[in-house]
């Protein structure tokens, strides 16, 4: 019987949830979801759970921060003017802006606080330092 490799590509149907049980996301009822082993289309912890599966396997895994969105980390937070941000933008805690870093790369910040004339904006993926719970389904690989 074939298991998953590097370099296959695969569907996955999945459910994945937090530690107290709220789901976050989830394959159920749509499209399993496609991607190629070792591509780095996913996130480490879920590529390393599908390899070696077969179809029609399923299994639950627990994914830690680190193998996930990473840890993390509060040197990708600050405070700055609202006049730094465009004026045009009606600003509101969670919304995500585009950004970029002195060599012009493009990144997302998120709102996290306004407070008068100062925002704070978080870098951090919004899942960062979060362990991650996925029950999974493998539903076909191609080899």
């Amino acid at each position: 019987m074939a298991v998953v490799k590097q370099g296959d590509r695969v569907k996955v149907h999945y459910v994945g949830t937090f530690d107290d049980g709220n789901e976050f996301d989830s394959s159920t009822g749509g499209s399993p979801l496609e991607f190629t082993m070792g591509e780095q289309q996913v996130i480490p912890g879920f590529e390393n759970a599908i390899e070696g599966m077969a179809v029609e396997d399923k299994k639950q895994v627990r994914i830690e921060a680190a193998d996930a969105y990473g840890e993390y980390d509060d040197e990708q937070v600050a405070i700055v003017e609202r006049s730094m941000l465009p004026a045009e933008v009606e600003l509101e805690v969670g919304m995500q802006l585009e950004a970029e870093t002195e060599d012009g790369v493009p990144f997302v910040v998120t709102i996290a606080k306004i407070d008068g004339d100062q925002v704070t904006l978080d870098g951090n993926h919004p899942m960062a330092g979060k362990t991650l719970n996925f029950s999974l389904h493998l539903v076909e690989i191609f080899t």
